[in-house]
């Protein structure tokens, strides 16, 4: 009996397994997951985690309700997110500082602007219930952020009361007050200047 030659048709799930065996020792290549979901910063639903890189890495987005208009409730944005870390595990974390360019390359993927105005809309409900929610979309560049300025504070928003904190020792001495221990008037600013 003499040998048969092989057909290529009988080849073939030989080599299906030997390239199923030489792909499994090969490296995988590593990629982003894409995961967008909420993560808590101080309550719940107010960030946004989105894995933009590999190795479950990102970033962690900061959602602020703006509630300074009367009956409104609507996103403030602030493009400096945190650096998410462990984004595609089980107890995934954020500290320090992610560059501006990757808020603004996460939010040209319409999954992620979706899960803002939602996971936005979700906190305004709970954070100023009764209010109508606003979108106000999220700024795509530099050029397109306003920051909120916020009022200068002066020297009376950051001191004490001279008169409370005297009439406060007072009381924890036991001393008695008097008349002029109940005077809130502050005294008289310096001129500025020589």
């Amino acid at each position: 009996m003499g040998l048969r030659r092989a057909k290529p048709s009988d080849l073939l799930p030989l080599f299906g397994a030997l390239a199923l065996l030489c792909g499994g020792c090969l490296r995988p290549q590593h990629h982003s997951s894409g995961r967008v979901f909420p993560l808590t910063r101080h309550t719940p639903g107010d960030g946004l985690a989105v894995v933009n890189a590999p190795g479950g890495s990102g970033i962690h987005i900061w959602l602020d309700p703006d509630t300074e208009t009367a009956g409104i409730c609507r996103p403030r944005w602030n493009p400096d997110p945190a650096r998410l870390s462990g984004g595609d595990g089980v107890s995934p974390t954020s500290s320090g500082r992610a560059p501006r360019e990757e808020f603004y390359a996460a939010l040209r993927r319409g999954p992620v602007r979706w899960a803002l105005r939602r996971q936005m809309e979700e906190l305004c409900r709970h954070r100023a219930p009764g209010r109508r929610f606003q979108w106000q979309a999220p700024p795509r560049s530099d050029a397109a952020f306003l920051p909120v300025l916020q009022p200068q504070l002066e020297e009376e928003h950051l001191l004490s009361n001279p008169t409370a904190v005297r009439r406060t020792e007072k009381q924890l001495l036991g001393i008695p007050l008097t008349p002029e221990d109940w005077n809130e008037t502050r005294p008289p600013r310096p001129p500025d200047g020589p």
